[in-house]
Order: structure tokens, then sequence, then C-alpha cells
């Protein structure tokens, strides 16, 4: 009996060792199911939104961070109209460019919320992480809101923050 548990908690110690992917998996059906083609209407207004985000933070030193999940979220804050986004990308500490999110527009229905997700194991965007949106609303409709949640526990201990894009354009 004794050896079957010795044998458990090395089976589980070695499977708790293994190291997790670098890159967060991107669910792209989620984005071709909104594609849209933005409608010729000289009434649509462009838009181009900042938000900062972060993968990793500083904890007790320049030299150690922490690790965070990202939610990067995108809403339309219109209780009536639809408004599309065209671009969402993402750019890491030094401003290089790490991936597109959206390959052609996609809409977001009145009050509607699509979210992006970055794996806590995805380090790529380092500390000073950053999105760029372009989008387009009717004339007259509020413009959307891009907002960023960073999270992460270890523990009993929890962290979380959120920052919120700046209109650029």
């Amino acid at each position: 009996m004794k050896q079957i548990v010795a044998l458990l908690l090395l089976i589980t110690s070695v499977i708790s060792c293994v190291e997790p992917e670098k890159s967060s998996e991107i669910h792209t059906e989620n984005w071709s199911k909104r594609s849209v083609e933005i409608p010729k209407k000289d009434s649509l207004e462009v838009g181009k939104s900042y938000l900062s985000i972060y993968s990793q933070i500083y904890s007790l030193s320049e030299k150690r961070t922490h690790n965070l999940t990202v939610m990067v979220s995108l809403r339309n804050t219109s209780d009536s109209d639809t408004i599309y986004v065209s671009k969402a990308n993402h750019y890491d500490t030094h401003g290089e460019s790490i991936r597109e999110y959206i390959k052609s527009p996609i809409y977001l229905a009145p009050m509607e919320t699509a979210e992006i997700i970055i794996d806590e194991k995805d380090t790529s965007g380092g500390t000073g992480g950053n999105f760029i949106f372009e989008w387009y609303t009717p004339k007259d409709v509020a413009e959307p809101l891009f907002e960023g949640l960073m999270s992460s526990t270890m523990g009993k201990q929890g962290l979380s923050f959120i920052t919120q894009a700046i209109r650029i354009k």
C-alpha cells in the first residue's frame, strides 16, 4: 500500500512539473461568425482607440515578474445601433506586432460584448502590451468601449485590475 501511495505521489509531482505552452490559442471561429462587410454609408464615423494591457507585472523588484491572464472586452454601448470593429491588433512592450485578432471587419449588435482572452502562460506582450482598435459607428452613436481586465490567483491570493482604452483618432 505504501508503494502505491509513493507511486501516486511521484506521478502527481511529475505531471505538475510539466511546462505549460507559451502562447494563447486563438479561437477564430467566433470572429468568422461575426464577419461582415461594412456598409458604404456616408454616415458612418471612423475611430481608433488605444488600450494598454499587462501580460506581466513586476513583483518585489524589476528582476521578478508575475504573469497575468488578460481579458480584452470589446463593447457596443449603443442600445439601438450595430457597430463595426475592423482592427484589433496586439503589440508587445517594444511596439512589435504580436498578432491581428480581426482579419476582416466584425459587427457588434446593440449592447453586445466580444472578448479576447490571453492566457496567463502567454507572456509575449510583456509588461507593457498594447492594443489598437479601429471601429465604425453610425453618426451620433456612442463610441465603443474597450477594456482590459488583468487577473491572477495564486494560493489564497488574488490580483485584478482594469484599464480603459482612449480614443486616439
